[in-house]
């Protein structure tokens, strides 16, 4: 409350009783929010379990459990709501799935870019590698009599089946050799 000095004889006796009076005043207040407060958790505790009760028992409904003590009324309206949600999981699968075939689609685009430039790239290598052979050969045939063997194209089936793991090196040697075989020299009077 307060202090003992401001209770001495100098104050009247009138102001202490205000005093006292508003202290009063104030603490019946605070007991009165106090209770008001309490009684307002408990009711919307006892709202928060009838609510936490509610969805318990719509959630094994759903799951399909304790239907006999639903109406047709109630089953039908239950059976719409599992409609309703099927279709909502249909949909946004079906959207999921046309995002992914989307993704897949422009990667494949990608790749066929990439796959068209490494192409072109392997064909202006195998034109160089022709146009370098070229003037090699012409040096071979004025000097020999013998036609230069042609080069052997690159077998690139055979490169892929070797990466993966079907063919063998004997088998790359055998074919070179069999090609090789084919070629033959040519007398000097045939090519005059």
């Amino acid at each position: 409350m307060g202090k003992l000095s401001e209770f001495s004889t100098d104050c009247c006796m009138e102001r202490i009783l205000e005093r006292y009076d508003r202290y009063s005043t104030a603490e019946r207040q605070l007991v009165a929010t106090d209770t008001i407060s309490q009684g307002s958790w408990t009711l919307e505790h006892a709202k928060l379990k009838a609510r936490i009760e509610v969805l318990q028992r719509n959630q094994k409904h759903y799951m399909g459990e304790d239907l006999d003590t639903l109406s047709l009324k109630e089953l039908q309206n239950l059976e719409g709501q599992l409609d309703s949600a099927l279709k909502n999981l249909r949909s946004r699968k079906n959207q999921i799935m046309f995002e992914s075939i989307s993704q897949l689609q422009k990667r494949d685009k990608v790749l066929q870019e990439q796959n068209n430039q490494l192409s072109k790239k392997v064909k202006n290598k195998e034109k160089e590698v022709a146009q370098l052979s070229t003037p090699e050969q012409q040096n071979q045939e004025s000097s020999s009599s013998v036609l230069p063997k042609p080069l052997q194209p690159f077998n690139i089936t055979r490169c892929s089946e070797m990466q993966q793991g079907r063919g063998n090196v004997g088998d790359i040697e055998e074919t070179s050799q069999q090609q090789n075989q084919t070629n033959t020299t040519m007398p000097a009077w045939m090519l005059s």
